[in-house]
């Protein structure tokens, strides 16, 4: 069988990068997004619970710092299906050795990759350009009593935005900034 992905560590530990693999011709191309089988190892071979598809209509607009606490802490698999977007983890894990660092890749409908976040990062995102489309596979069903945030802005954390950020949204900007007393997402 060939693997329709490549499947790359990136410097924060258990966050992986995925290259989709598309078969092409003259019609146009297919391209796997998912494998339960393949992707046991990245995705933690549970199920697939949830799947969500944004559109972000102007360049320079930020979604997230987003996560949920346990015991509804999800594992996501991020794709860009049409634009480009710098897409951010923050890894929150209490006790990790990259506590507090982050990890940006750009994810586009060109380069065909995805971002693989565990458990106890949040993510985020800057679309690169106009009406971007991204669709995400999650391990754990959206818990609003669960749900927790950054600020995309937080200088604790200090994410080099390519762009100036134009937007965000309300819940996203009343976000407040991690404190000395943030201690990290006890898994």
């Amino acid at each position: 069988m060939n693997a329709r992905f490549d499947v790359t560590d990136t410097d924060l530990p258990g966050l992986k990068v995925l290259e989709r693999k598309p078969i092409g011709d003259s019609r146009g191309f297919f391209e796997r997004l998912f494998c339960s089988s393949e992707l046991a190892g990245v995705f933690g071979g549970g199920p697939i619970v949830q799947i969500n598809h944004t559109l972000t209509r102007d360049r320079g607009v930020v979604r997230g710092m987003h996560f949920q606490h346990p015991p509804h802490a999800e594992i996501k698999l991020v794709s860009c299906l049409h634009g480009e977007v710098f897409d951010v983890a923050i890894d929150l894990r209490r006790g990790s050795p990259t506590f507090m660092h982050w990890h940006a890749e750009v994810l586009s409908e060109k380069n065909h990759r995805s971002l693989a976040i565990p458990m106890g990062f949040a993510h985020g995102f800057q679309t690169l350009t106009d009406d971007c489309e991204m669709l995400y596979l999650h391990s754990a069903a959206h818990h609003p009593p669960a749900e927790g945030g950054i600020h995309p802005a937080d200088p604790r954390i200090a994410v080099e935005w390519p762009l100036e950020i134009r937007e965000m949204s309300g819940r996203d900007a009343s976000r407040r900034f991690l404190d000395e007393m943030f201690l990290g997402i006890e898994l």
